[in-house]
């Protein structure tokens, strides 16, 4: 799990984002376990009550329930609803991208071809 310190995005809201994509990948599968709290606090080296709010806020999202005394437990999901969550991600961050590209004056395929290249480089990680 990568967290950056320096990001707009609160850590428990990165936390939660990643573990989302997890979950929606089937990395981690209905009736798993999440990671410890103290035991993923203590690895990324972030406060416990950090850890806590990105769970809690995995929770009020249905992806995962508390249980007493074990942790918490990744719930079965609706794939085509978890899918459409991170496809109208997709979508505004695409449409940022779009208007800062106009404001640099990029074209159409200046913006394609840095699209693309992108791609290609996150494909050979």
């Amino acid at each position: 799990m990568k967290i950056m310190q320096n990001s707009d995005t609160p850590i428990y809201m990165q936390i939660a984002e990643q573990m989302k994509t997890e979950i929606l990948e089937g990395k981690l599968k209905p009736g798993e376990y999440l990671p410890s709290i103290r035991g993923l606090a203590k690895e990324l080296r972030i406060s416990v009550i950090t850890t806590m709010k990105a769970y809690e806020q995995l929770e009020s999202e249905g992806l995962v329930t508390a249980i007493q005394g074990k942790g918490f437990l990744v719930n079965d999901q609706n794939m085509g609803m978890l899918k459409e969550q991170h496809l109208r991600k997709v979508e505004e961050y695409l449409q940022a991208a779009i208007q800062s590209a106009r404001v640099a004056g990029m074209t159409e395929e200046e913006l394609e071809a840095m699209l693309h290249t992108l791609i290609m480089l996150q494909e050979q990680e």
